[in-house]
């Protein structure tokens, strides 16, 4: 995934470009309001933070967050940003979320789960799960593909991966794997007996929070 951080790493400036979209507005206005509930009063253990756009929303209503990030070029941009609330900027892998256990309720990934591999993704939640403890929250959001809006799929591998060719500024490109779900897809794919989802969709955005339930509260298989 070498290819996938000096992406982001070099898009660092253009980031938040992908937020102007005018035909996006509307969901974004939806999805914030929907983050801001589900954090309200909690410890947030931000992954993939990026330049802090979610984690400044979220600031507003969260008791306090810790966002992280593995590029130092998108965290310097974070660094300037003001927020609400109480924000540590921390360097971490998202691919590790397991190391980066500590006094939070809540792990919220924001447009990460669709740069994951098909087949990574239940090892990525195992890891998720292992940085808050039973009885915490997981939040996860991302895109939907939107014919016109979404960057097009350049190709499919053999496992069903889906990837886009991304173009910077300065004319570089990159294939990135990008995945994209539907509301059925991603309850197929969460579906656990210690997960209470709750799943929504926007016309170009999806969002999932879910409880991790103690082990007596799981239900009998």
């Amino acid at each position: 995934m070498s290819d996938l951080l000096d992406y982001y790493r070099k898009r660092a400036a253009e980031y938040d470009r992908i937020y102007e979209k005018p035909e996006r507005q509307e969901d974004l206005a939806h999805l914030g309001g929907w983050i801001r509930e589900w954090v309200r009063g909690r410890h947030v253990l931000e992954l993939a933070c990026g330049t802090g756009w979610w984690t400044r929303v979220m600031a507003e209503t969260a008791a306090s967050i810790v966002a992280t990030d593995a590029n130092d070029e998108v965290l310097a941009i974070a660094r300037t940003r003001e927020y609400a609330g109480p924000v540590a900027i921390r360097r971490g892998d998202a691919f590790a979320p397991g190391a980066l256990a500590g006094d939070h309720d809540t792990v919220v990934a924001a447009f990460w789960m669709s740069h994951l591999p098909l087949r990574g993704i239940e090892s990525f939640l195992d890891g998720v799960e292992d940085a808050v403890a039973p009885g915490g929250r997981v939040i996860l959001l991302d895109n939907r593909y939107v014919e016109g809006s979404s960057t097009p799929i350049a190709r499919r591998d053999e496992d069903g991966n889906t990837y886009q060719r991304r173009r910077l500024a300065d004319g570089e490109e990159f294939e990135v794997l990008k995945n994209f779900f539907g509301k059925r897809s991603l309850q197929a794919r969460l579906a656990a007996p210690h997960r209470r989802l709750d799943v929504r969709e926007w016309p170009h955005f999806w969002a999932v929070s879910y409880e991790l339930l103690f082990r007596t509260e799981v239900p009998p298989a």
